[in-house]
């Protein structure tokens, strides 16, 4: 992209400037409905066309789902019952969600029925972190440029546009947390009964009028559960790549600012690369502990539930 800024500023002095905050947006955000990779036919008035996220999160979940059945499947078949390789990092990830995360706020009586769903949250999401920090279209986007060269209404010109990362998106992460609402009153009734569990919101044997205060407060609480994990979540996610971005865009706003690529060239050497490789390392860190704060998080409002006189 500096070879690109340096042949504009010489040939077209007046040329549109440099828009980092465009640039960040356009990295971070989904592609317009008018604009989907697939189109798709209205359902009931809905459009179901695939956008670039959607597209991701076909791609995670297809990952996962081809991945983990592979490695089972092969497992089973073996003659020996030791896990190796991928295996046993398989079953050492299934073993610390349920004897670390769900076992201790749930309880042993209820550890192997909402393990398979925490399980699944926590494989989900950091396969999603993690796929969205890998510059996938970034190379298919230089491939384009210099080999393929394909117009401006194919599937790849519209496949570069948008964030690459589904957990960005809080449409995600909102249905997310929506299950784990779900959960938290699915895991109440079966613990308690589908009455006692709403009676059990509030504390039993207080003077009525402090109910007036307590089951507003708690309906409240009731959905800012979820929201609070769809928003630490997505945010995160976001956070990272718009930090990334700002600190690259140095190179381009030097180059327009000095009118020499090489003046970019330095700012980036010396502070945008540095500093993009620490915040990437920082995200690494942020792909696992937000995968783990969600599951937790998701573990302790179900074991809420579960252990309401705790």
């Amino acid at each position: 992209m500096t070879m690109v800024i340096q042949e504009r500023l010489a040939t077209e002095p007046h040329a549109e400037k440099f828009d980092a905050g465009k640039v960040i947006i356009e990295h971070v955000s989904n592609t317009s409905i008018h604009h989907p990779l697939i189109r798709l036919p209205k359902l009931l008035g809905i459009d179901f066309s695939v956008t670039k996220h959607v597209f991701m999160l076909w791609l995670v979940a297809a990952i996962v789902f081809v991945v983990v059945t592979w490695v089972v499947r092969r497992y089973l078949k073996q003659q020996r019952p030791v896990p190796s390789g991928f295996m046993n990092g398989l079953e050492a990830v299934v073993e610390f969600v349920r004897d670390t995360i769900v076992q201790p706020n749930v309880g042993k009586k209820w550890v192997n029925t909402w393990t398979p769903l925490i399980l699944t949250f926590f494989v989900f999401i950091l396969c999603a972190n993690a796929i969205g920090l890998i510059p996938l279209f970034d190379v298919v986007a230089l491939l384009d440029r210099w080999v393929l060269h394909t117009g401006d209404d194919s599937f790849i010109k519209h496949v570069l546009h948008g964030g690459p990362t589904a957990t960005a998106n809080f449409n995600v992460t909102a249905a997310l947390a929506t299950i784990t609402f779900g959960a938290i009153i699915v895991a109440g009734s079966k613990a308690h009964g589908p009455v006692e569990h709403w009676k059990n919101m509030v504390p039993h044997g207080l003077a009525w009028p402090i109910y007036i205060l307590l089951i507003p407060i708690e309906i409240i609480g009731m959905f800012v559960r979820p929201f609070a994990l769809t928003m630490r979540l997505a945010a995160n996610m976001t956070g990272g790549h718009i930090a990334t971005l700002a600190i690259l865009s140095f190179v381009f706003l030097f180059t327009e600012m000095f009118g020499r690529a090489i003046a970019g060239i330095g700012v980036g050497l010396a502070v945008s690369v540095p500093l993009g490789v620490g915040i990437s390392a920082l995200e690494i860190i942020v792909v696992l502990v937000q995968a783990y704060v969600f599951t937790l998080l998701t573990a302790v409002f179900i074991g809420m539930a579960i252990h309401v006189h705790h």
